[in-house]
């Protein structure tokens, strides 16, 4: 059976700080929710069940919270689902709830995700002991900077791109209200002056640790005409993926990841896009570490691989480039890491609802929403329009 019409109706965000010392989880991520249905102008009645997205319960020290968080989330005598895809489960989540709305099983659909990672430490919670895993023992970056290291081998890029991606992500993050981290000041001189943590990857080429939390209410195709017809903008999904590899196998490349091509073509297809670099007018693209900027651009099929960071060298990824990157700042600049997905999905639909503010793209009318999550294995996206799907 064909998909049936889905759009985001509304979307809502807490502000990004390194610790919300003032709220619960449950206060956390109720502030999101209250701000999605307000955005969506709907009222507990109209949601049909709820879906929450959380990264591993080590990063907050809690297991199960959504047990205890029922009540916060409006889900009594409602169907709830949790999903967990370790990073990029609040794009997972997204979809996840989609796919309700599509299947024609519920009308409206509410979304959530959060982290409080200042109730626990996510670098140790990624840093589990032998035998369990292997030997790393630095948290994600550690994990990540040789796969850094092998793209800049394999593409000869220079070594200030990673620095550029960071500067343009900060400066974008100093227009969004929501950012955690806002560094109008930044230069690229500075970024390059900053602290070596796992090379190459400095300090200032790397994600904060935020408290936060993101939602979103999605509706079915009569719920979003008439929203329209309200004098209301929705974006409508045009296409959603997921796809999912091992963390190790032989020959597996870990830079440019098999599960994540073929998630993109295979996002690329249902949304009818032949040739993404020209037919998405904006992404929202999971970048933690500044050198993933071109790694993803590459893996997701808008250049050739290897070219990605000329693409960022040209400053075509900048706002009034040929395909704005990161226009909110990214994960670079706000990362509450079970929402970051969610997000990138959220800020990605904002856009083609013309409402981003001062990091608005102009004339935005398709966008892309992606999130990765664990050892570069899980990859969720979503393209959403401000026109309803004609495919």
């Amino acid at each position: 059976m064909a998909k049936q019409p889905a759009a985001v109706l509304g979307t809502g965000q807490t502000h990004y700080v390194a610790k919300r010392h003032d709220v619960s989880m449950s206060g956390l991520v109720r502030e999101a929710i209250d701000r999605a249905m307000a955005d969506a102008q709907v009222g507990w009645d109209d949601i049909d069940a709820v879906v929450i997205g959380k990264a591993p319960d080590l990063f907050e020290g809690v297991m199960m919270p959504e047990l205890s968080m029922v009540d916060a989330i409006g889900a009594t005598g409602k169907p709830m689902l949790r999903v967990h895809t370790a990073g990029s489960v609040g794009g997972s989540t997204a979809n996840v709830a989609a796919s309700l709305v599509q299947s024609g099983v519920h009308r409206r659909v509410l979304a959530v995700a959060w982290e409080k990672q200042s109730e626990s430490n996510a670098m140790w919670a990624l840093s589990t002991p032998v035998p369990f895993t292997m030997p790393v023992g630095a948290g994600a970056g550690g994990y990540f900077a040789p796969h850094v290291r092998s793209y800049i081998r394999r593409s000869g890029a220079p070594e200030h791109i990673g620095a550029m991606v960071a500067v343009k992500d900060r400066l974008n993050g100093a227009k969004n209200p929501y950012a955690h981290l806002k560094q109008p000041e930044i230069t690229l001189e500075k970024v390059q002056a900053s602290q070596m943590l796992w090379d190459p990857i400095r300090y200032d080429e790397t994600c904060p640790s935020s408290d936060g939390a993101c939602a979103v209410v999605l509706g079915d195709e009569d719920t979003a005409k008439a929203a329209e017809q309200a004098g209301r903008r929705v974006a409508w999904i045009h296409a959603t993926a997921m796809r999912t590899e091992p963390t190790t196998y032989a020959g597996r490349d870990q830079v440019n990841p098999e599960a994540g091509r073929i998630a993109a073509a295979a996002l690329w297809k249902q949304a009818g896009i032949t040739d993404p670099l020209t037919e998405i007018d904006c992404a929202e693209i999971y970048v933690p570490f500044s050198w993933f900027e071109p790694m993803w651009l590459e893996n997701l099929g808008f250049t050739p691989e290897g070219s990605g960071w000329k693409l960022t060298e040209a400053g075509e990824t900048a706002i009034g480039g040929q395909l704005p990157i990161n226009m909110s700042g990214g994960v670079l600049c706000s990362n509450p890491i079970g929402a970051s997905g969610m997000i990138r999905f959220a800020e990605a639909a904002i856009q083609v609802m013309g409402k981003a503010g001062d990091h608005q793209v102009d004339g935005a009318r398709k966008a892309l929403g992606h999130a990765y999550g664990g050892g570069s294995q899980y990859f969720s996206m979503w393209v959403v329009g401000a026109d309803r799907p004609t495919n």
